[in-house]
């Protein structure tokens, strides 16, 4: 089984944070896009992420995916050290996988500073983990939204899983009747994968800023939710989803709103400065939808554990009516673990 640990064994995980330190603004927190630290004037802003699948552009992918979390929390993403771990002395896919680095770090001037590369025979694909820092004096949490906020969404559902079907099921979709200039398009899609310029913005009106990645927006949504102690009314026909995406996902059998979400950017805002933040975007010919507004938590008077000994989720998203207080699995993970 690969992907994310279920949300009652990551909230004992997360509890376990060693030294307390009173700079730590933001520690490890579910649905939390990053750590913060005071810095004096300014805040550090650091992210990890790890990639091992999307194996056509593993390495373009792992620096915005990384980076992108700096970005969502208000900051510009500066330095970056990269981990790779090789399966084997493949000098081919060594020098893919930095050339990639380089120029996806380059394209958002960050400067990688470090990292450590490695082989693994255990391995089956090549892995990497890349932690990105920043630093601003607009830091934004994920935690932040309150009720009768609007939520937006940038770009559309699944722009990083439609391009990575597009690249690494591309002979499946052939054989199933998607066109090619369809699966070319999506292929595309990897040149949007950072949300960089709708975090700048956003960031000066914005309580709150997440970025998808697995699980795509639904786990977003909820991770949003849960990290701010409120309920997420959401409707699923204001999510905007590109043709492309709709007729490759329908082609492969997943729900847009549940696959890789990295290139869309969840926004929180008050209900007075939607359609400002909506027409800023505009103005940069960024795409941006309102999809719903944050509400009283069903939950949020409930005290009590759970068997694990972890405390409850106090937000949740409420998708056309019906709470959904788990993420869900991803669903492109089934198609890797069966190829």
């Amino acid at each position: 089984m690969i992907g994310k640990l279920d949300p009652a064994v990551l909230s004992r995980i997360l509890s376990r944070t060693g030294a307390e330190n009173p700079d730590v603004i933001t520690g490890a927190a579910y649905g939390e896009d990053a750590a913060a630290i005071d810095l004096g004037e300014e805040t550090l802003v650091v992210s990890s992420d790890p990639i091992s699948l999307a194996a056509e552009s593993a390495g373009t992918l792992g620096v915005h995916i990384a980076a992108n979390d700096v970005a969502a929390s208000g900051a510009d993403p500066e330095f970056l050290t990269n981990v790779i771990f090789l399966p084997d002395d493949d000098q081919d896919m060594l020098d893919t996988l930095t050339t990639q680095l380089d120029a996806a770090a380059k394209s958002i001037d960050v400067a990688i500073v470090g990292g450590h590369t490695e082989y693994l025979s255990e391995l089956s694909r090549p892995t990497l983990s890349l932690t990105c820092l920043g630093r601003t004096d607009q830091y934004v949490p994920t935690g932040g939204v309150s009720v009768g906020d609007r939520i937006l969404l940038t770009k559309g559902a699944a722009i990083e899983g439609t391009a990575i079907l597009a690249s690494d099921f591309a002979s499946t979709l052939r054989d199933r009747g998607v066109d090619e200039d369809v699966i070319d398009i999506a292929t595309g899609f990897f040149a949007e994968i950072s949300v960089l310029p709708e975090s700048r913005i956003s960031r000066e009106h914005a309580s709150a800023m997440h970025d998808p990645t697995e699980g795509g927006v639904r786990a977003g949504l909820v991770e949003l939710a849960e990290a701010s102690g409120v309920d997420l009314s959401i409707e699923r026909d204001r999510v905007p989803i590109r043709p492309e995406t709709e007729t490759i996902c329908a082609a492969m059998g997943v729900d847009p709103l549940a696959i890789f979400g990295s290139g869309a950017l969840l926004i929180a805002v008050a209900p007075s400065e939607a359609e400002m933040v909506v027409s800023a975007l505009a103005d940069a010919s960024i795409d941006a939808a309102t999809i719903g507004h944050a509400i009283d938590s069903a939950d949020g008077d409930r005290e009590g554990t759970d068997a694990e000994g972890t405390d409850e989720p106090d937000g949740a998203l409420v998708l056309d009516g019906e709470r959904i207080a788990d993420p869900g699995r991803d669903e492109l993970y089934p198609l890797w673990e069966y190829t």
